[in-house]
């Protein structure tokens, strides 16, 4: 018997020690890990620089409140604005904290604007997080089923379609931002058409919205960019990352810029545990890793490597639909549900992900090396064909 909520349908295999890329399980067995705790563990496990700084500040300081001032807050939210052109940060303690931020500030943007009930245009097939307002936000049914009533504020249009967006901006006066994932992850990798970041910026500016681009899953160099909105030479208002910021130690941040980032106020927004020295610590190091290893680029190499192994062992076999991504955010689309592929690539020694029912998502660290790389492209080719033929 468990004392834990079944929340998650876990895989049963536990896991006690992990270095780079692999990880080693209560019986020893070693596994690549192509998922990186779902797009987390960009440095890969225990990584020198991350395990040295976490050690050193629990050494230190782990926490004081932000009723002080914390100076490794302060250094982390200059670096980020200034890799990222924003101008300043609300940091907190995970991807639907940051995305909760960045919604209260756009009503907040709308309320001081005079507007009565603010609204946010979001698509179909995003995932933004568990909360109330960020699970309404999400454009999957499934995770909404059983928490009505959901919160008012939200238009969806779907993914890649600017022409929706348009249209409602020309029928609702209310919209107040735009709120959108660059790559949809967990439907799927869902790449959207070259121009369509550029031309959502077009149109907020068009209309006085706030362009705010959840970044949680594509930031932090995943995408061969340090953001995916760096690939369309735009900016947006209001960006929020998590996931591969800290490496494993829960952060999150929102960061805003231009009239957006004076919008929240003392007491208009807090958090007891967010950006503390610990966590502050940890990101610091990760930026610097990102940064002095130049893993955008290799990042960028690695998919381009992945890609073209897949597409050589895998296209044209029947029942492959796609094979798609964008840096090491890679995905490998079936014609048929294929959930069982996450338990069978496990017996191989193989972490992966199944999302959006047929498709396998792969998010490896991005310092995998090259024979790791080709290693996961022939073990997984080789698992797909197999329950292929089986079918």
């Amino acid at each position: 018997m468990t004392h834990l909520m079944q929340t998650y349908a876990s895989l049963p295999v536990a896991f006690v020690r992990g270095e780079g890329a692999w990880l080693w399980d209560t019986q020893g067995r070693k596994y690549l890990d192509a998922l990186s705790g779902v797009a987390v563990c960009g440095l890969g496990h225990a990584h020198p620089a991350v395990t040295k700084a976490i050690c050193d500040q629990a050494g230190q300081l782990i926490h004081t409140s932000n009723w002080y001032h914390i100076a490794l807050q302060e250094n982390l939210a200059e670096r980020l604005c200034r890799v990222s052109g924003m101008d300043n940060a609300f940091f907190c303690n995970s991807g639907a904290e940051a995305n909760e931020a960045a919604i209260k500030l756009a009503r907040l943007h709308g309320h001081k604007r005079k507007v009565r009930h603010p609204t946010i245009i979001v698509t179909e097939g995003s995932f933004h997080g568990r909360t109330l307002a960020t699970l309404t936000a999400t454009g999957n049914r499934k995770i909404q089923a059983g928490f009505e009533p959901l919160v008012q504020g939200f238009n969806r249009v779907p993914f890649n379609d600017i022409d929706a967006v348009r249209q409602v901006g020309a029928n609702n006066a209310e919209v107040v931002a735009v709120l959108v994932e660059p790559v949809q992850g967990e439907s799927g990798i869902v790449i959207p058409d070259s121009g369509y970041l550029k031309a959502l910026r077009t149109l907020c500016d068009e209309h006085g919205w706030l362009l705010m681009l959840d970044e949680i899953q594509t930031g932090m160099c995943r995408t061969g960019k340090w953001f995916a909105f760096q690939h369309e030479g735009i900016l947006p208002d209001v960006m929020t990352l998590a996931k591969g910021l800290g490496n494993g130690m829960p952060i999150g941040v929102c960061l805003a810029r231009g009239e957006a980032a004076g919008t929240l106020q003392a007491g208009s927004h807090g958090s007891t545990f967010g950006g503390n020295p610990l966590a502050c610590r940890a990101a610091l190091a990760v930026l610097d890793t990102l940064s002095g290893d130049k893993l955008d680029r290799r990042a960028t190499e690695l998919g381009e490597r992945m890609l073209a192994g897949f597409r050589k062992t895998l296209e044209g076999v029947t029942g492959v639909k796609d094979i798609r991504g964008r840096g090491l955010m890679l995905a490998i689309e079936l014609d048929q549900p294929c959930q069982e592929l996450m338990k069978t690539a496990l017996e191989q020694g193989l972490l992966i992900n199944v999302t959006a029912e047929s498709v396998i998502r792969l998010l490896p660290p991005l310092i995998l090396r090259n024979e790791e790389a080709d290693h996961l492209v022939s073990e997984l080719s080789g698992i797909v064909k197999r329950f292929l033929e089986e079918k």
